[in-house]
């Protein structure tokens, strides 16, 4: 796993207990459903991206990448998808509260590496 899915787990479990403490279980259950939407497909990605180790072309890799973005968005829509249909009950605001956090972590952590020369 690459170091954003990492940060954005260590972050889940105590914001999870958070939610659970401030509000109730259906807030918390559905803020690490939201997370899970995030986190499960930027997982995927950065394994697809990042996980070879061997040197490739830069046209196969950019087209690795195109491929493993437009899975990301397919698996996060399926994601949402999932919650929104299993899930009961559900609190739509800390699903998107849950999804919006690691979004931001994910953001954060891809420009810093951007700027470390990743």
């Amino acid at each position: 796993m690459h170091n954003i899915t990492l940060t954005q787990l260590a972050v889940l479990l105590p914001s999870f207990a958070v939610v659970a403490w401030l509000f109730d279980r259906t807030s918390a259950v559905s803020f690490a459903a939201g997370a899970a939407v995030s986190i499960l497909p930027q997982a995927w990605f950065a394994v697809l991206v990042f996980g070879f180790r061997q040197r490739r072309s830069l046209l196969r890799a950019a087209r690795g990448a195109y491929a493993a973005h437009a899975g990301k968005f397919l698996l996060s829509a399926a994601g949402f998808a999932l919650v929104f249909a299993l899930l009961r009950p559900v609190s739509a605001p800390a699903v998107f509260a849950g999804f919006g956090i690691m979004w931001t972590l994910q953001t954060v952590g891809s420009a810093r590496l951007l700027r470390a020369g990743y």
